[in-house]
Protein backbone atom coordinates (compact mmCIF):
# COMPACT_ATOMS: atom_id res chain seq x y z
CA UNK A 1 0.00 0.00 0.00
CA UNK A 2 1.13 3.61 -0.51
CA UNK A 3 2.93 5.28 2.32
CA UNK A 4 0.99 7.87 4.28
CA UNK A 5 1.24 11.50 3.15
CA UNK A 6 0.33 12.52 6.69
CA UNK A 7 3.03 12.19 9.31
CA UNK A 8 2.35 9.77 12.12
CA UNK A 9 -0.36 7.73 10.38
CA UNK A 10 0.24 4.26 8.99
CA UNK A 11 -2.38 3.63 6.33
CA UNK A 12 -3.25 0.05 7.29
CA UNK A 13 -3.47 0.93 10.98
CA UNK A 14 -5.52 3.97 10.07
CA UNK A 15 -8.08 1.94 8.19
CA UNK A 16 -8.20 -0.66 10.93
CA UNK A 17 -8.94 1.97 13.54
CA UNK A 18 -11.69 3.49 11.43
CA UNK A 19 -13.43 0.21 10.74
CA UNK A 20 -12.96 -1.09 14.24
CA UNK A 21 -14.29 -4.63 13.71
CA UNK A 22 -12.88 -7.94 12.62
CA UNK A 23 -15.11 -7.96 9.56
CA UNK A 24 -13.76 -4.62 8.40
CA UNK A 25 -10.17 -5.61 9.02
CA UNK A 26 -10.61 -8.86 7.14
CA UNK A 27 -11.74 -6.88 4.12
CA UNK A 28 -8.39 -5.15 3.89
CA UNK A 29 -6.59 -8.31 2.90
CA UNK A 30 -7.67 -7.86 -0.70
CA UNK A 31 -6.39 -4.26 -0.64
CA UNK A 32 -7.29 -1.51 -3.05
CA UNK A 33 -9.18 -2.02 -6.24
CA UNK A 34 -9.35 -5.78 -6.13
CA UNK A 35 -12.54 -7.65 -6.93
CA UNK A 36 -14.40 -9.12 -3.99
CA UNK A 37 -13.34 -12.63 -3.15
CA UNK A 38 -15.76 -15.13 -4.61
CA UNK A 39 -17.62 -12.47 -6.60
CA UNK A 40 -19.66 -13.79 -9.50
CA UNK A 41 -19.87 -10.41 -11.15
CA UNK A 42 -22.73 -7.93 -11.26
CA UNK A 43 -25.93 -8.99 -12.95
CA UNK A 44 -27.09 -7.22 -16.09
CA UNK A 45 -30.40 -9.07 -16.25
CA UNK A 46 -33.45 -6.83 -16.72
CA UNK A 47 -35.25 -5.99 -13.51
CA UNK A 48 -38.43 -7.95 -12.84
CA UNK A 49 -41.62 -5.93 -13.26
CA UNK A 50 -43.10 -7.25 -10.01
CA UNK A 51 -41.67 -8.35 -6.68
CA UNK A 52 -42.16 -12.08 -6.04
CA UNK A 53 -44.26 -12.89 -3.00
CA UNK A 54 -42.26 -13.51 0.15
CA UNK A 55 -39.33 -11.31 -0.88
CA UNK A 56 -37.71 -9.54 2.05
CA UNK A 57 -35.24 -6.68 2.42
CA UNK A 58 -33.30 -5.54 5.46
CA UNK A 59 -33.07 -1.76 5.20
CA UNK A 60 -30.90 0.83 6.94
CA UNK A 61 -32.92 3.58 8.60
CA UNK A 62 -30.65 5.76 10.70
CA UNK A 63 -32.54 7.22 13.66
CA UNK A 64 -35.66 5.56 12.20
CA UNK A 65 -35.89 8.30 9.58
CA UNK A 66 -37.26 6.14 6.78
CA UNK A 67 -40.16 4.59 8.68
CA UNK A 68 -41.20 7.98 10.06
CA UNK A 69 -41.14 9.62 6.63
CA UNK A 70 -43.18 6.80 5.10
CA UNK A 71 -45.69 6.94 7.95
CA UNK A 72 -46.13 10.71 7.90
CA UNK A 73 -46.30 10.81 4.10
CA UNK A 74 -48.87 7.97 4.18
CA UNK A 75 -47.02 6.05 1.50
CA UNK A 76 -48.40 2.69 2.60
CA UNK A 77 -46.53 -0.58 2.78
CA UNK A 78 -43.93 -1.45 0.12
CA UNK A 79 -44.63 -4.51 -2.10
CA UNK A 80 -42.17 -6.66 -0.18
CA UNK A 81 -41.53 -7.70 3.40
CA UNK A 82 -39.19 -5.57 5.49
CA UNK A 83 -37.00 -8.07 7.28
CA UNK A 84 -35.76 -5.35 9.61
CA UNK A 85 -35.10 -1.63 9.86
CA UNK A 86 -31.53 -1.19 11.07
CA UNK A 87 -30.63 1.98 12.95
CA UNK A 88 -27.32 2.29 11.16
CA UNK A 89 -25.86 5.15 9.18
CA UNK A 90 -22.07 5.45 9.30
CA UNK A 91 -20.37 4.13 6.17
CA UNK A 92 -17.94 1.76 7.94
CA UNK A 93 -20.82 0.28 9.95
CA UNK A 94 -22.91 -0.16 6.81
CA UNK A 95 -20.07 -1.95 5.03
CA UNK A 96 -19.64 -4.34 7.95
CA UNK A 97 -23.39 -4.99 8.02
CA UNK A 98 -23.32 -5.70 4.28
CA UNK A 99 -20.46 -8.14 4.81
CA UNK A 100 -22.30 -10.00 7.54
CA UNK A 101 -25.46 -10.31 5.46
CA UNK A 102 -27.50 -8.41 8.04
CA UNK A 103 -28.27 -5.50 5.69
CA UNK A 104 -29.49 -5.38 2.08
CA UNK A 105 -29.75 -1.70 1.17
CA UNK A 106 -28.53 1.54 2.78
CA UNK A 107 -28.52 5.31 2.36
CA UNK A 108 -25.07 6.94 2.45
CA UNK A 109 -22.95 9.62 0.86
CA UNK A 110 -20.58 9.03 -2.04
CA UNK A 111 -17.50 7.92 -0.12
CA UNK A 112 -18.62 4.59 1.46
CA UNK A 113 -18.97 2.83 -1.93
CA UNK A 114 -15.42 3.94 -2.75
CA UNK A 115 -14.22 2.62 0.59
CA UNK A 116 -16.01 -0.69 0.07
CA UNK A 117 -14.35 -1.08 -3.33
CA UNK A 118 -10.97 -0.37 -1.75
CA UNK A 119 -11.61 -3.18 0.71
CA UNK A 120 -12.50 -5.57 -2.10
CA UNK A 121 -16.23 -5.70 -1.33
CA UNK A 122 -18.61 -5.62 -4.29
CA UNK A 123 -21.53 -3.22 -3.96
CA UNK A 124 -23.40 -0.96 -6.39
CA UNK A 125 -25.14 2.40 -6.30
CA UNK A 126 -28.81 2.17 -7.27
CA UNK A 127 -30.24 5.66 -6.64
CA UNK A 128 -28.93 9.23 -6.44
CA UNK A 129 -30.05 12.40 -4.70
CA UNK A 130 -28.01 15.50 -5.58
CA UNK A 131 -27.27 17.95 -2.75
CA UNK A 132 -26.40 21.51 -3.71
CA UNK A 133 -25.88 23.13 -0.31
CA UNK A 134 -23.38 22.12 2.38
CA UNK A 135 -24.61 19.49 4.82
CA UNK A 136 -21.56 19.88 7.07
CA UNK A 137 -19.65 22.62 8.83
CA UNK A 138 -16.50 22.57 10.93
CA UNK A 139 -16.75 22.90 14.69
CA UNK A 140 -13.86 23.88 16.94
CA UNK A 141 -13.06 22.61 20.40
CA UNK A 142 -13.89 24.95 23.30
CA UNK A 143 -11.43 27.81 23.73
CA UNK A 144 -10.22 27.69 20.15
CA UNK A 145 -8.80 30.63 18.19
CA UNK A 146 -9.55 29.00 14.79
CA UNK A 147 -11.56 31.22 12.46
CA UNK A 148 -10.93 29.90 8.92
CA UNK A 149 -9.83 26.73 7.16
CA UNK A 150 -6.41 28.33 6.69
CA UNK A 151 -6.12 28.25 10.48
CA UNK A 152 -6.31 24.44 10.37
CA UNK A 153 -2.54 24.34 9.73
CA UNK A 154 -0.73 22.66 12.57
CA UNK A 155 -3.96 21.46 14.15
CA UNK A 156 -5.49 18.07 14.91
CA UNK A 157 -8.44 17.31 12.64
CA UNK A 158 -11.01 14.56 13.15
CA UNK A 159 -10.97 12.47 9.98
CA UNK A 160 -13.08 9.51 8.91
CA UNK A 161 -11.85 8.10 5.64
CA UNK A 162 -14.97 6.00 5.08
CA UNK A 163 -17.57 8.72 5.58
CA UNK A 164 -18.81 11.89 3.91
CA UNK A 165 -17.22 14.00 6.64
CA UNK A 166 -13.81 12.79 5.52
CA UNK A 167 -14.09 13.88 1.92
CA UNK A 168 -15.65 17.22 2.94
CA UNK A 169 -12.56 17.85 5.07
CA UNK A 170 -10.18 16.88 2.26
CA UNK A 171 -12.01 19.09 -0.23
CA UNK A 172 -11.96 22.01 2.19
CA UNK A 173 -8.21 21.62 2.79
CA UNK A 174 -7.50 21.43 -0.93
CA UNK A 175 -9.60 24.51 -1.68
CA UNK A 176 -7.80 26.48 1.05
CA UNK A 177 -4.39 25.33 -0.15
CA UNK A 178 -3.64 23.46 3.07
CA UNK A 179 -1.47 20.40 2.48
CA UNK A 180 -1.92 17.10 4.28
CA UNK A 181 1.55 17.48 5.80
CA UNK A 182 0.41 20.76 7.37
CA UNK A 183 -2.18 19.06 9.59
CA UNK A 184 -2.57 16.01 11.79
CA UNK A 185 -5.47 13.80 10.71
CA UNK A 186 -6.82 11.93 13.72
CA UNK A 187 -8.58 8.70 12.66
CA UNK A 188 -12.07 8.57 14.16
CA UNK A 189 -15.58 7.71 13.07
CA UNK A 190 -18.23 10.42 13.05
CA UNK A 191 -19.95 9.12 16.18
CA UNK A 192 -16.71 9.89 18.05
CA UNK A 193 -16.36 13.47 16.79
CA UNK A 194 -18.38 15.23 19.50
CA UNK A 195 -16.58 13.48 22.33
CA UNK A 196 -13.23 14.23 20.69
CA UNK A 197 -14.11 17.93 20.45
CA UNK A 198 -15.41 18.14 23.99
CA UNK A 199 -12.30 16.50 25.41
CA UNK A 200 -9.87 18.49 23.27
CA UNK A 201 -8.59 15.36 21.54
CA UNK A 202 -9.02 17.25 18.26
CA UNK A 203 -9.10 20.94 17.39
CA UNK A 204 -11.60 20.61 14.56
CA UNK A 205 -14.29 18.14 13.51
CA UNK A 206 -16.79 18.26 10.67
CA UNK A 207 -20.33 18.12 12.04
CA UNK A 208 -23.63 17.69 10.26
CA UNK A 209 -25.82 20.78 10.21
CA UNK A 210 -28.22 18.91 12.48
CA UNK A 211 -25.52 18.39 15.14
CA UNK A 212 -24.14 21.91 15.32
CA UNK A 213 -26.98 23.70 17.18
CA UNK A 214 -26.85 21.36 20.17
CA UNK A 215 -23.05 21.49 20.30
CA UNK A 216 -22.95 25.28 20.19
CA UNK A 217 -25.70 25.55 22.79
CA UNK A 218 -23.50 23.64 25.20
CA UNK A 219 -20.03 24.95 24.32
CA UNK A 220 -20.29 28.30 22.52
CA UNK A 221 -20.11 30.05 25.88
CA UNK A 222 -16.80 28.22 26.45
CA UNK A 223 -15.24 29.44 23.23
CA UNK A 224 -16.36 26.83 20.71
CA UNK A 225 -17.43 28.10 17.32
CA UNK A 226 -18.11 26.93 13.78
CA UNK A 227 -16.29 27.51 10.51
CA UNK A 228 -18.70 27.53 7.59
CA UNK A 229 -17.52 26.78 4.05
CA UNK A 230 -19.21 26.32 0.69
CA UNK A 231 -17.84 22.78 0.30
CA UNK A 232 -20.61 20.32 -0.50
CA UNK A 233 -20.82 16.56 -0.52
CA UNK A 234 -22.82 16.24 -3.71
CA UNK A 235 -24.19 12.74 -3.39
CA UNK A 236 -26.76 11.11 -1.15
CA UNK A 237 -27.35 7.63 -2.49
CA UNK A 238 -28.83 4.20 -2.06
CA UNK A 239 -26.53 1.24 -2.52
CA UNK A 240 -26.59 -2.50 -2.06
CA UNK A 241 -24.24 -5.49 -2.17
CA UNK A 242 -23.83 -7.18 -5.55
CA UNK A 243 -24.97 -10.42 -3.92
CA UNK A 244 -28.32 -8.74 -3.20
CA UNK A 245 -28.61 -7.22 -6.68
CA UNK A 246 -27.79 -10.55 -8.33
CA UNK A 247 -30.86 -12.04 -6.62
CA UNK A 248 -33.70 -11.29 -9.06
CA UNK A 249 -36.34 -11.10 -6.34
CA UNK A 250 -34.30 -8.83 -4.10
CA UNK A 251 -33.27 -6.63 -7.03
CA UNK A 252 -36.95 -6.15 -7.87
CA UNK A 253 -37.61 -5.24 -4.24
CA UNK A 254 -34.77 -2.70 -4.27
CA UNK A 255 -36.27 -1.15 -7.41
CA UNK A 256 -39.64 -1.01 -5.66
CA UNK A 257 -38.09 0.61 -2.58
CA UNK A 258 -36.42 3.47 -4.46
CA UNK A 259 -39.67 5.43 -5.09
CA UNK A 260 -40.51 5.21 -1.38
CA UNK A 261 -37.08 6.57 -0.53
CA UNK A 262 -37.43 9.45 -2.99
CA UNK A 263 -41.03 10.34 -2.09
CA UNK A 264 -40.26 10.28 1.63
CA UNK A 265 -37.55 12.91 1.18
CA UNK A 266 -39.78 15.08 -0.98
CA UNK A 267 -42.54 14.91 1.62
CA UNK A 268 -40.18 15.93 4.46
CA UNK A 269 -38.90 18.85 2.39
CA UNK A 270 -42.42 20.03 1.58
CA UNK A 271 -43.67 19.70 5.17
CA UNK A 272 -40.89 21.21 7.32
CA UNK A 273 -43.21 22.22 10.17
CA UNK A 274 -44.49 18.68 10.65
CA UNK A 275 -41.02 17.18 10.19
CA UNK A 276 -39.54 19.58 12.72
CA UNK A 277 -42.07 18.56 15.36
CA UNK A 278 -42.26 14.84 14.65
CA UNK A 279 -38.58 14.14 14.02
CA UNK A 280 -36.27 16.77 15.45
CA UNK A 281 -38.32 17.77 18.50
CA UNK A 282 -39.96 14.44 19.41
CA UNK A 283 -37.17 12.01 18.52
CA UNK A 284 -33.96 14.11 18.61
CA UNK A 285 -34.84 16.22 21.65
CA UNK A 286 -34.04 19.49 19.91
CA UNK A 287 -35.94 22.70 20.51
CA UNK A 288 -38.29 23.91 17.81
CA UNK A 289 -35.95 26.83 17.13
CA UNK A 290 -33.02 24.45 16.65
CA UNK A 291 -35.11 22.29 14.35
CA UNK A 292 -36.14 25.28 12.28
CA UNK A 293 -32.51 26.35 11.94
CA UNK A 294 -31.65 22.91 10.57
CA UNK A 295 -34.49 22.71 8.06
CA UNK A 296 -33.69 26.23 6.90
CA UNK A 297 -30.41 24.77 5.61
CA UNK A 298 -32.02 21.66 4.13
CA UNK A 299 -31.26 20.69 0.57
CA UNK A 300 -34.10 20.43 -1.90
CA UNK A 301 -34.15 16.79 -3.04
CA UNK A 302 -32.99 16.42 -6.64
CA UNK A 303 -33.10 13.02 -8.34
CA UNK A 304 -31.26 13.04 -11.69
CA UNK A 305 -32.76 11.09 -14.62
CA UNK A 306 -29.20 10.25 -15.63
CA UNK A 307 -26.14 9.82 -13.45
CA UNK A 308 -23.51 11.62 -15.53
CA UNK A 309 -22.83 14.38 -13.00
CA UNK A 310 -22.90 11.92 -10.11
CA UNK A 311 -20.30 9.70 -11.78
CA UNK A 312 -18.05 12.68 -12.49
CA UNK A 313 -18.29 13.80 -8.86
CA UNK A 314 -17.65 10.30 -7.56
CA UNK A 315 -14.56 10.07 -9.79
CA UNK A 316 -13.26 13.38 -8.45
CA UNK A 317 -13.76 12.10 -4.91
CA UNK A 318 -11.96 8.82 -5.59
CA UNK A 319 -9.11 10.69 -7.28
CA UNK A 320 -8.81 13.04 -4.29
CA UNK A 321 -8.51 10.07 -1.94
CA UNK A 322 -5.99 8.45 -4.27
CA UNK A 323 -3.89 11.63 -4.32
CA UNK A 324 -3.62 11.38 -0.54
CA UNK A 325 -2.68 7.71 -0.65
CA UNK A 326 -5.91 6.65 1.04
CA UNK A 327 -7.08 4.41 -1.84
CA UNK A 328 -5.72 3.31 -5.20
CA UNK A 329 -6.94 5.05 -8.32
CA UNK A 330 -9.75 3.27 -10.20
CA UNK A 331 -12.67 3.93 -12.55
CA UNK A 332 -15.75 4.59 -10.39
CA UNK A 333 -18.10 3.77 -13.26
CA UNK A 334 -18.12 0.20 -12.04
CA UNK A 335 -19.79 1.33 -8.81
CA UNK A 336 -23.08 2.20 -10.54
CA UNK A 337 -25.82 -0.28 -11.50
CA UNK A 338 -27.48 1.48 -14.43
CA UNK A 339 -30.48 -0.85 -14.40
CA UNK A 340 -31.85 1.41 -11.66
CA UNK A 341 -30.98 4.72 -13.31
CA UNK A 342 -33.95 7.08 -13.50
CA UNK A 343 -36.27 5.12 -11.18
CA UNK A 344 -36.11 7.77 -8.44
CA UNK A 345 -36.63 10.61 -10.92
CA UNK A 346 -39.76 9.00 -12.34
CA UNK A 347 -41.25 8.71 -8.85
CA UNK A 348 -41.24 12.44 -8.03
CA UNK A 349 -42.72 15.63 -9.53
CA UNK A 350 -40.75 17.34 -12.28
CA UNK A 351 -39.38 20.07 -9.99
CA UNK A 352 -37.45 17.40 -8.07
CA UNK A 353 -35.77 15.94 -11.13
CA UNK A 354 -32.35 17.17 -12.08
Amino acid sequence: MPSSPVSGIDRRLFLTSVLGTAAGVAGLSGCAGSAAAGSEGASTAPLAATVPAGTSLKIASYQNTQQLQFKLAKLGDPPFEVGGWLNIGAGPDVINAFRSGSLDVANNAGIPPIQAHYQGFDAKIVAINITRKPNYLFATKPGSDIRTVADFKGRRLAFSQGQAQGVVLLRALKKAGVKYDDVELVPLTSNQFLTALQSGQVDIAPLANSQAPAYLKQYEGKGARTVVTDVVDLLSLLWAPVSVLNDKAKAAAVAAYIPYWAKGQVWAYEHPDVWNREFYVKTQNLSLAQAEAITELANKPLFPPNWREAIEWEQETADLLAEGGFVKKFDVGELFDHRFEGIAAKAVPAEYRR
